[in-house]
């Protein structure tokens, strides 16, 4: 119980960091705001907790932001995908690189090419295939760096204990 406990918890952090970090750290991208903080915190938590907890930060994170007035829908997609690629990626590999390549892939790549059909659905817009493209790769590289570099830091601290690895 202690371990699910510990999890919840560290997933309920890490929904926060991104919460607060969208407050003072986007940009615009289109129609879309980037949160680069987002993606930071995908790759962490894709690396110390694995997929599923990622994506579910991620969702989390999309709705209380939505609900919040301060994402669009397109915060949905775009970090779901990406903390899920980056925590499959990471979990085969080992490898913090394969986190951020998933990062970017899955959100940069696949998710702005989902979210034109999705924002045209949802959202009453119709944009070309390669709209979202620049912002959704801008916001996810750098998140994705920003990620990686966290997690250096943190492991030459020994900050996540190991039962929380994935």
């Amino acid at each position: 119980m202690n371990n699910r406990t510990r999890l919840l918890t560290t997933m309920a952090v890490f929904v926060s960091i991104a919460i607060i970090g969208s407050t003072y750290l986007w940009f615009p991208a289109g129609i879309a705001k980037a949160f680069p903080v987002q993606h930071a915190v995908n790759v962490m938590a894709a690396v110390i907790l694995g997929p599923i907890p990622a994506v579910i930060i991620a969702f989390v994170t999309g709705l209380i932001r939505n609900l919040l007035g301060l994402g669009s829908l397109l915060a949905f997609p775009g970090g779901m995908i990406g903390a899920l690629l980056a925590g499959y990626l990471y979990r085969f590999t080992k490898k913090k690189t394969m986190a951020v390549t998933g990062e970017i892939i899955g959100t940069g790549v696949i998710a702005s090419l989902l979210a034109v059909p999705y924002a045209n659905l949802l959202m009453d817009t119709s944009y070309g295939a390669l709209f979202f493209v620049p912002g959704f790769l801008v916001s996810s590289v750098t998140g994705a760096l920003i990620g990686v570099f966290v997690l250096s830091r943190i492991e030459r601290t020994q900050l996540v204990p190991k039962e929380l690895r994935s």
